[in-house]
């Protein structure tokens, strides 16, 4: 999104040196820079902690933190307004409230209330970006607006325009209540007839599928994906043309055969040149997420007896590390580093592929013996939490970094 207002601003204020200070004391470990220097490998005693060769904070993430310290910095006696997360780290979010920032939150249906804004306040826009009408808003209240939206995001967003200004129906793989997602497919109102359909993953996608073939219901199409979908959905006409995009932090390998799908869908439908008329589809997995399961995926090849996946339990391209790594090893998503106890000899993880399921589970790694964990973490987990982690997996087994 674009403005020509003076009050719109997307690329910081130059302050990144004032408060570089500020963001390294926040976020910087020095175990971490340790490992990174050893090629991802810390041992103390006989535990072997081997880091993924990519990990943590992305570029796109320590901008729009980096944005969001420059701006306290920039109004330090004017209310600052976040709407939403900035990113899905709870630590991050904290500290941004213990600077002052208030964070709005999103009501049951993901839309936020701007009432209380005036245009005396200095607003932030999260990496996850905001949808059109929440921008819209904000623009006619007057404040003054510090876009953090990560480039990677505006990518997707000049994709699913391209498609409805194309008449195409964007299917987009990822979690229709996300705020990425949400802001995406909002992206097709610019055009009157611009329609999407949001589907989770594979089974889901399969059901569209279903349909397009002609083997779907009409109602219970509508009822399972009313949500989901852009409002006047109507499945007879909107499936026709379809372009497939993505929310950027899904798993790349499904978002990619999911597209293989629907493309075949259309060619069983209609013939291989429908597809070729009728179906569009590109890769818009951001870079830094791809590196990370990238990297997972090549640690993975090495022996080892956990994996442990450090970021939100509502960040989902941390949810999708974790469900690569669980495919080949015992894995244990932690929210941070207070999940792994090494008093009580405990871990409190997420399982999996499986929503909403947490545990805690007691004596998870072996009291004895020789052990190699693999570490990773999501693109909003900065490094002085995977440092703590690193340190409490050690502590576990009655170790200490003091002796690495």
């Amino acid at each position: 999104m674009a403005s020509p207002s003076p009050t719109y601003f997307r690329k910081g204020f130059g302050l990144k040196a004032d408060v570089q200070e500020d963001l390294d004391a926040d976020y910087a470990a020095r175990i971490v820079d340790r490992m990174r220097e050893q090629d991802g490998t810390l041992v103390v005693g006989d535990v072997t902690i081997r880091l993924a060769g990519e990990f943590g904070f992305c570029y796109g993430v320590e901008r729009a933190v980096e944005y969001a310290y420059q701006t306290r910095r920039k109004f330090p006696d004017r209310h600052l307004v976040l709407v939403g997360e900035i990113i899905h780290n709870p630590h991050v979010n904290a500290k941004l409230r213990g600077m002052g920032i208030e964070i709005l939150k999103p009501d049951a249906e993901g839309k936020f209330d701007f009432a209380h804004v005036s245009a005396d306040d200095v607003v932030i826009l999260p990496a996850f970006g905001v949808t059109i009408a929440d921008f819209e808003a904000l623009r006619q209240v007057g404040c003054v607006m510090v876009d953090t939206t990560c480039g990677s995001v505006l990518n997707v967003w000049k994709r699913v325009e391209s498609y409805a200004r194309d008449g195409f129906t964007a299917l987009i793989h990822g979690k229709y209540y996300h705020e990425e997602t949400r802001a995406t497919a909002s992206q097709v109102t610019k055009y009157p007839d611009g329609a999407y359909i949001v589907v989770r993953e594979m089974d889901e996608a399969r059901e569209v599928c279903d349909y397009i073939e002609g083997k779907g219901d009409r109602d219970a199409f509508l009822a399972k994906f009313g949500k989901a979908a852009s409002p006047g959905f109507d499945p007879d006409v909107h499936l026709r043309r379809i372009g497939v995009a993505n929310q950027t932090t899904m798993l790349a390998k499904e978002s990619l055969a999911i597209g293989e799908e629907v493309g075949s869908a259309i060619a069983r439908a209609r013939g291989e040149e429908a597809r070729s008329t009728d179906f569009r589809t590109f890769d818009t997995i951001c870079s830094a997420t791809q590196e990370r399961q990238d990297a997972v995926v090549e640690l993975l090849k090495e022996p080892l007896d956990a994996m442990v996946v450090i970021g939100g339990f509502n960040s989902s391209n941390t949810i999708s590390l974790a469900a690569i790594c669980a495919d080949t090893v015992p894995t244990y998503h932690i929210g941070d580093a207070g999940g792994v106890d090494p008093e009580s000899r405990t871990i409190h993880f997420r399982h999996a592929g499986v929503q909403h399921v947490e545990e805690t589970k007691r004596d998870w790694l072996p009291a004895a013996g020789p052990l190699r964990i693999g570490v990773t973490a999501g693109a909003s987990t900065p490094n002085n939490k995977i440092g703590e982690a690193v340190g409490r997996i050690f502590a576990t087994r009655g170790l200490s970094l003091d002796e690495a």
